[in-house]
């Protein structure tokens, strides 16, 4: 169920420096925000890409689904990430809430006039289309070349850099999400998670399984030493 939400305190945000996006005019423009319940789908693969989005609580998962049924998932963005900026006119994954999520809507076209006029705002985006880029050039990297613990020591290190905070890794998606995002099942997750815990690299803190501690980060990098130091042919 698709929810607007609404503030009766707060000014609504109308510049693209409220939704974190660098310029030098600020010019205004209209941006709404709207709240998704866990597992609804805030747009569709093939969709018109009409509009872009910011998290501003809670996580979004995109994937494709494969002929056979399965589920692929690209990525995950967490508060501040921005999706939807596509390279075309439609969307090529489906975008879904992981948990309640509130997001932040700007028009595309606005996004793109804005560009076209500044080029502080044009220099943003080209830097989120790179950061984009990067990060599925490294998903795939993942998928092709690692061991099922050394992806699960990579997720781990890439959430603990983007969710970590007081000490505590809070992981809003569930066992499935990660094996979906890491090409496993299930159960290979849950055994690589607990042997990294058996051998003392990270420690749960709730009955969930899904607040971690880690323990050890240099100890749990060694497993990803593939993808951060590759062997050259």
């Amino acid at each position: 169920m698709l929810v607007r939400t609404v503030s009766d305190d707060r000014p609504r945000p109308k510049s693209l420096n409220d939704m974190g996006i660098a310029s030098d005019a600020n010019p205004v423009v209209s941006l709404s925000e709207f709240t998704y319940r866990s597992g609804k789908e805030i747009y569709g693969e093939s969709e018109p890409a009409v509009y872009v989005y910011q998290v501003l609580k809670g996580a979004v998962r995109t994937y494709k689904l494969l002929p056979d049924g399965r589920r692929q998932i690209s990525a995950f963005h967490v508060m501040g990430d921005i999706v939807g900026l596509e390279n075309g006119e439609k969307h090529r994954f489906t975008a879904e809430a992981v948990v309640e999520t509130r997001v932040r809507l700007i028009r595309r076209p606005s996004l793109e006039s804005a560009a076209s006029a500044d080029p502080v705002v044009f220099r943003d985006i080209l830097g989120m289309t790179t950061r984009s880029l990067q990060h599925a050039e490294n998903h795939l990297l993942l998928l092709g070349r690692k061991t099922a613990i050394e992806r699960v020591a990579a997720f781990l290190l890439e959430m603990d850099e983007r969710l970590t905070a007081t000490g505590v890794l809070s992981l809003p998606m569930s066992r499935r999400d990660i094996a979906d995002y890491l090409g496993l099942t299930i159960e290979t997750v849950s055994r690589a998670i607990s042997e990294l815990r058996r051998v003392g690299v990270l420690e749960f803190v709730s009955p969930t399984q899904r607040k971690i501690v880690i323990l050890d980060r240099q100890r749990l990098a060694g497993f990803d030493c593939e993808t951060r130091n590759p062997v050259r042919a």
